[in-house]
């Protein structure tokens, strides 16, 4: 709320009597006018005099002294912090924050640079893992979402280069990201920032299944146990937001069995040893359950048919219909959830994940013998006679995910 908006409406809100002259000037003080923006010609200006010189020397830098080339990034990288500081001080968040994370990225290429420059020959991933923990400290002593979302970005950078180039796994990036980024997360719950740290933990995951060589579908051991984190975290929308990652790559991997399941080709790297693999994803489950009894949202619970093993049925079409089963109770249980809690963007999700299944359930099953024109009647009817059920249990029932009652 700005100043012009208050000194606009204020007066007429005082008239009218919805507020007092005294509750008017508290709002005031309450949004304080901001300090003006620096403009935007002298900004870009600066940008292209940078790049200039960025350029400038980027094409003598082969030709430039050792001793100079230092002196060059030891100054960039001082200039930068010193500028984000000087902004800071003067209120200037959006900009001094930009150029402090232009000295992270500075560090960066310093890194890579001072190790061509010298010769420096890495067998280990340590030269990018420092990177990563300037990240993380920079997160902190800036409380900063966008420095926040640059660090994922170089954790998952280095590990990515640790697994592809090195052929190994730096468990202390992975350590780096989850537990400094997951904290302040934690702390300061942000729905944008969930997505992208929940991304990045599930890349790494992915990177660590890959680097094990066990079957992929342990992914969804720590892939659901970032899910289960979402459920203990009392910031409703930033949990939703944390936990969508993970439901993603659910849904996809058993929309994927269902496209592809019949072709039984790659079958045998889908089934894990069963009483470890299960007894592993029974751990998390009850962690997820806990946490959602805890913060009264039981209902949710349903996410899990994502996870129901499908895929320890024999390969071919047996495989594809018990992933379809899956995809269909899935998409009927959000569906459901979100007749009954009256939430629109639930019951649109819900009907788009349906009409997905059915579509792919359609091309690989029936295609062949089912008029196209008599699927598109069914189909019709099938969405409408839903429809008419869940809104009839929906009003049946009492509303979900209430509150836990405090206990004395």
């Amino acid at each position: 709320m700005s100043q012009q908006f208050l000194d606009t409406e204020g007066p007429g809100w005082v008239e009218r009597g919805i507020i007092s002259t005294e509750q008017l000037q508290q709002l005031r003080a309450l949004y304080p006018a901001q300090p003006r923006a620096i403009g935007l010609l002298p900004l870009l200006g600066s940008i292209l005099v940078g790049l200039s010189a960025l350029s400038l020397v980027a094409a003598n830098w082969q030709d430039l002294p050792e001793a100079l080339r230092l002196a060059l990034l030891i100054g960039a990288l001082m200039a930068a912090y010193a500028g984000g500081e000087y902004f800071l001080a003067r209120g200037q968040r959006g900009l001094g924050i930009g150029l402090v994370s232009l000295g992270l990225l500075l560090f960066g290429a310093g890194i890579v640079l001072t190790s061509q420059l010298y010769q420096l020959i890495g067998y280990d991933v340590t030269g990018l893992l420092a990177w990563v923990v300037a990240g993380v400290v920079l997160t902190y002593v800036y409380q900063s979402r966008t420095l926040l979302l640059l660090t994922v970005f170089i954790g998952a950078l280095a590990q990515g280069y640790s697994a592809g180039s090195l052929s190994s796994y730096s468990y202390a990036t992975a350590a780096l990201t989850a537990g400094g980024l997951g904290y302040y997360w934690w702390r300061r719950p942000d729905g944008f920032c969930g997505v992208v740290l929940a991304t990045g933990l599930l890349w790494q995951s992915a990177l660590l299944i890959d680097f094990l060589h066990i079957k992929i579908t342990w992914f969804f051991v720590p892939a659901m146990l970032i899910y289960a984190v979402g459920d203990w975290q009392p910031d409703r929308p930033a949990a939703r937001a944390w936990q969508a990652p993970p439901l993603v790559a659910a849904f996809l991997f058993m929309l994927g069995l269902a496209m592809f399941g019949e072709a039984g080709s790659y079958t045998d790297r889908l089934r894990p040893q069963l009483v470890g693999f299960l007894g592993a994803l029974l751990l998390v489950l009850l962690v997820s359950v806990a946490g959602k009894r805890a913060r009264g949202r039981l209902a949710s619970t349903a996410d899990w048919l994502l996870l129901l093993p499908g895929y320890y049925f024999p390969g071919g079409l047996p495989l594809a219909v018990a992933a379809l089963v899956v995809l269909y109770a899935y998409s009927g249980s959000v569906l459901y959830r979100g007749f009954r809690e009256q939430a629109p963007e639930r019951v649109n999700l819900g009907t788009v994940l349906f009409v997905l299944t059915t579509m792919v359930a359609y091309f690989k099953l029936t295609w062949d013998f089912l008029n196209k024109s008599l699927f598109f009647l069914l189909g019709g009817l099938l969405l409408l006679g839903l429809s008419w059920y869940l809104r009839r249990q929906a009003r049946a029932l009492p509303p979900s995910d209430q509150p836990p009652t405090p206990q004395s």
